[in-house]
């Protein structure tokens, strides 16, 4: 078993800066990418950032420059700084799990609750 906790999320004015944090828990043997999603009101779920085990980042366009994702993997822990933050980023931000094999050999994906950041003045 799996488990996800998120943090960080809130209310902030724009131009302000966040910093979400996602640990992962429970029977991991190695989780091969993980990263942040975020879902708008109407919108679809979309890519924010991921980054690999080795340390390789992607990014949205949209967040290019102003959001840094990083990763302790000792901890199965993965952040994401986000800077200079405008309206159009409030949304839920997921954290995901990609290539999670767990001490059972198994392997699956997984997704955090998600965290509510609300950008407003």
């Amino acid at each position: 078993q799996v488990q996800f906790v998120e943090s960080g999320g809130g209310l902030v004015q724009p131009g302000g800066s966040l910093r979400l944090s996602c640990a992962a828990s429970g029977s991991i043997f190695s989780i091969a990418v993980m990263g942040w999603y975020r879902q708008a009101p109407g919108k679809q779920r979309e890519l924010v950032a991921t980054i690999t085990s080795g340390g390789s980042t992607n990014y949205a366009d949209s967040v290019k420059g102003r959001f840094t994702i990083s990763r302790d993997n000792a901890k199965n822990t993965v952040y994401l700084q986000m800077n200079s933050l405008k309206p159009e980023d409030t949304a839920v931000y997921y954290c995901h799990a990609g290539g999670v094999v767990t001490t059972s050999r198994s392997l699956n994906n997984y997704w955090g609750q998600g965290t509510q950041v609300t950008v407003s003045s």
